[in-house]
Parts: C-alpha cells; sequence; structure tokens
C-alpha cells in the first residue's frame, strides 16, 4: 500500500455497533482521527430487500440450524465494486482458513481496500466464498460469530501500517515480529518484594543492554515456543548470542 494512500476497512456484520470496541479506544481511534485509516461498518441488514430484513434462513438438508443468506452479501458487493471502480480484498473469517499469524498480518496490511464478512449462527452460504479472497482463522476453537476474529485481525495488522502505532521500534520489538518472542519488560521500582530488575538494564551501557534483550529473547523462545525457534532462520550474531548463552549456563552449574 502506498504511504499516500488511506486503508480502508469495510466491514458487513448483524451487529455492526460492537466494533465500537476497537474504533472507540486506544492506537485505533488515534488513526482513524488522523486520517490513516477510515472504517466502514454496515449492516448486513441494509442489503435485504425483505421488508423484515431477514438476513439467515434454515439450512437445506435438515438439521443444521440457520445459515446467513447469500443475497444481502452479494447485493452489498456488487453496489461496492459499481460505487468504488474496484474489487475490494475480500475476508472471511473462518475455522475453515488458513491460520492467522504475523506474516499474513503484514501481507494484509499492504492493501488498500479490505472487507470484512462476519457470519452468524452455522455460518455463510457457501456460495459467498465465490467473492471471498481469503478465509482466515485466529485458532481451532468455535466462536459464536465472525466479529471478534475480525476484530482481532484488524488490530493485528493495522499495527504494520505506518504511523498507527507511535513508535515503530515498539512494532520490531513486539512478540513475532521476527520470528521470535519480545524480551522481558520491566518498571519501576528496581526491587519488589524481593524480585530485582537485571542490573545491566540499569548500567546505562545501550549496547549491552541490546545484547542482554536480544539473548533474553532467544532464550524465552527456547523455552516457551520452541516451535518457533526451530523454524527461525539465525543470523551470525544470533548464533553468537546462544553461545554466550550455553557459556553463562554452565557457568552457572559448574
Amino acid at each position: 500500500m502506498s504511504q499516500n494512500n488511506k486503508m480502508e476497512i469495510t466491514i458487513l456484520s448483524i451487529f455492526p455497533e460492537m466494533f465500537k470496541i476497537i474504533t472507540d479506544y486506544g492506537i485505533i481511534k488515534k488513526a482513524i482521527e488522523k486520517g490513516i485509516v477510515k472504517f466502514n461498518i454496515l449492516n448486513l441488514r441494509d442489503f435485504t430487500t425483505d421488508k423484515h430484513k431477514v438476513t439467515d434462513k434454515p439450512g437445506y438438508g435438515g438439521r443444521n440450524g440457520m445459515v446467513m443468506l447469500a443475497e444481502p452479501f452479494f447485493r452489498f458487493y456488487d453496489e461496492y465494486e459499481q460505487r468504488n471502480g474496484c474489487k475490494p480484498y475480500v475476508i472471511i473469517p473462518s475455522p475453515e482458513g488458513k491460520t492467522f499469524n504475523n506474516e499474513i498480518a503484514r501481507e494484509l496490511s499492504q492493501k488498500e481496500k479490505l472487507v470484512f464478512f462476519c457470519g452468524r449462527y452455522e455460518g455463510i452460504d457457501e456460495r459467498v466464498k465465490a467473492i471471498a479472497d481469503q478465509e482466515i482463522s485466529i485458532g481451532d476453537y468455535v466462536l459464536t460469530g465472525g466479529e471478534l476474529p475480525a476484530m482481532v485481525i484488524i488490530e493485528v495488522l493495522l499495527r504494520f501500517v505506518p504511523e498507527v502505532v507511535g513508535s515503530r521500534e515498539s512494532v520490531e520489538n513486539d512478540s513475532f515480529y521476527n520470528g521470535l518472542l519480545d524480551h522481558s519488560h520491566y518498571t519501576k521500582p528496581a526491587e519488589f518484594r524481593g524480585m530485582k530488575v537485571p542490573e545491566i538494564l540499569l548500567s546505562g551501557d545501550h549496547k549491552k543492554i541490546e545484547q542482554f534483550r536480544k539473548k533474553d529473547s532467544l532464550l524465552k523462545t527456547i523455552l516457551k515456543r520452541p516451535d518457533l525457534f526451530v523454524n527461525k532462520e539465525l543470523s551470525f550474531e544470533d548464533k553468537q548470542l546462544l553461545v554466550e548463552i550455553v557459556q553463562e549456563l554452565y557457568q552457572r552449574h559448574v
């Protein structure tokens, strides 16, 4: 996405008010106020044609509950293309999708126009997938609707959009950004209930502090998320730090 273009996120849901959780608070609210990102949160019922604004009906075959109608989604999609003269990138949060991670978030952050179709009940009519670009799962469990997964995906991807998060360094140091867990964080007081902040962090020696943090990040990843570590491509510096970690651990036990 060009830095000169504003990201536009459109959400289609029968509960649009749920999204105030992310648009009315924190960094996303600030990004909206700065004009970095624009949100269109629409009610799916506005794209129905019957007087009762029905968005779901019993599924064919019986015994499978209510299924969301295809027509309102297609009506929205047709109107969007006619109004904007372009095709949006459509995402359906779904347990059938690819498991969400930082790399997917980074890719989505490059899109200028994103659309989220939020399903409910037994899901969305299968034919709606014909106009979807990607299904995304946030984990192997079931939620009552696509709204919460959409919020998670949006929160993560917006962190990669320039200027959404004030400090770029903060984003780059986040867990998973570089394939490792983040290093440990401490603040005042320097000692609390007998637990002390590592002395190196109080030294003012920025080079040593940075090395300490990198080693802490490597060690935490090995101990807590070895699955991440085995997939991490190690730099020469990483390998040097690992040698130092092993040497330090050995010295403590001899």
